[in-house]
């Protein structure tokens, strides 16, 4: 059972989103502000669409918090959509005789067609309306009260961008923290932390929107500051890897997830492979590689977290793929509708609030704890024996 549970809703043009999370311990500290900053990120990136330009998103708190610090009850948040006021009719609730022309064309790649035999509907948008990615606005503003709790542990998450379409961006620099990761990432059109490269990425995405294309790529998020221990082997659901993984795989368009290494692991040694434990400092043994990615068993080993998503390019493309309209039964060109070329960097600060999410949880799972003065005492004790002043075996 998670102990930090979380639900969203609302549609991509409807009038708002919602969003509830349960299970934040009493006494963290929490602003509109906070949360402000990260939807700003998400918006961020080259080659994001007409959209961006008209929603300024800010997420209102409307329970759970009083006086700048949760409460323990239900975080519930609200967030509008500014487009809606050009969508009212199209996305009206009450019946109407007069509807907008249903859409029955779907496009390769998104949720159109599976949809609509799944739910056996008959207009593509009762389906697509909800598939949209703007619903990560919402797991992102949520993210950002799991981040919060993580970062009152001293733990710290950062993202940036690998790779988009055929270029791709030096190792991540292992000096580099976490805390540091995201402000240097996001100085960058692309979040990429080489320039020569940002530059390169940003002329592959013009290329893409001359073309009518567009264009995907692999983000990468870090995470410093978690112990070992957290996570189980005992089942398959407790382990962390796959929480992980689930978490990723949920952010629409991704369709690839690695942890550490990853895929290159298949076509190495064991001993090429395998991060081996030399003395260190107290009883704790260091690691002089982490392929690992901070995680073994489904638990992590107190290394730094690594992983990796791989994210196609968007299904909208302005120069549409064949298809067939699901009406008539005819040959026809795909739906089209306006979109982003390019959301991969978007899709590292998303992949940062789905990570947070489940770290959070696997840290109140832990540890426990009503009131953040409870888990934080649980924590410091966990961290000290971790660090030696208890021996591991007992």
């Amino acid at each position: 059972m998670s102990h930090l549970r979380y639900l969203t809703a609302g549609e991509s043009h409807g009038e708002a989103l919602l969003g509830i999370l349960e299970g934040v311990p009493a006494g963290l500290p929490l602003s509109e502000r906070d949360l402000r900053a990260e939807l700003k990120r998400r918006q961020g990136g080259y080659g994001r669409g007409g959209r961006q330009k008209i929603e300024r998103d800010r997420a209102k708190i409307l329970c759970g918090v009083r006086y700048g610090e949760t409460l323990g009850s239900p975080i519930g948040l609200l967030l509008r959509n500014r487009d809606w006021k050009n969508w009212k009719t199209k996305m009206a609730r009450e019946p109407r005789a007069e509807r907008s022309a249903a859409v029955t064309v779907p496009r390769p790649g998104h949720v159109d067609y599976a949809g609509l035999i799944k739910y056996r509907r008959r207009d593509i948008r009762d389906l697509l309306e909800r598939a949209s990615a703007r619903e990560t606005a919402m797991r992102v503003a949520l993210g950002t009260i799991a981040r919060r709790l993580l970062e009152a542990l001293g733990i710290r998450i950062g993202s940036h961008i690998v790779r988009i379409g055929a270029v791709e961006a030096p190792p991540l620099p292992a000096e580099l923290a976490a805390g540091e990761l995201n402000r240097r990432a996001d100085r960058s059109p692309v979040r990429c932390l080489d320039p020569a490269t940002s530059r390169a990425m940003v002329a592959a995405i013009d290329a893409a929107r001359a073309a009518r294309n567009s264009l995907g790529g692999i983000y990468e998020v870090a995470v410093d500051g978690l112990p070992a221990g957290l996570g189980s082997h005992v089942h398959w659901d407790r382990k962390l890897d796959g929480r992980l993984a689930q978490a990723l795989m949920s952010i629409p368009a991704t369709k690839a997830v690695e942890i550490g290494a990853g895929f290159a692991q298949a076509a190495l040694l064991g001993s090429e492979v395998h991060d081996e434990f030399l003395p260190g400092a107290g009883r704790r043994p260091r690691r002089p590689t982490n392929r690992a990615g901070g995680l073994e068993a489904g638990i992590t080993n107190g290394e730094r977290l690594l992983v990796r998503g791989g994210m196609k390019p968007i299904a909208t493309l302005m120069r549409p793929l064949r298809s067939v309209d699901l009406a008539s039964g005819k040959p026809a060109a795909a739906f089209r509708e306006r979109a982003d070329v390019c959301a991969v960097p978007a899709a590292g600060v998303i992949a940062e609030a789905v990570v947070a999410l489940v770290l959070a949880d696997a840290v109140l799972e832990k540890f426990g704890g009503d009131s953040m003065a409870e888990l934080g005492e649980a924590w410091q004790r966990h961290w000290d024996y971790w660090t030696g002043k208890k021996s591991a075996l007992g």
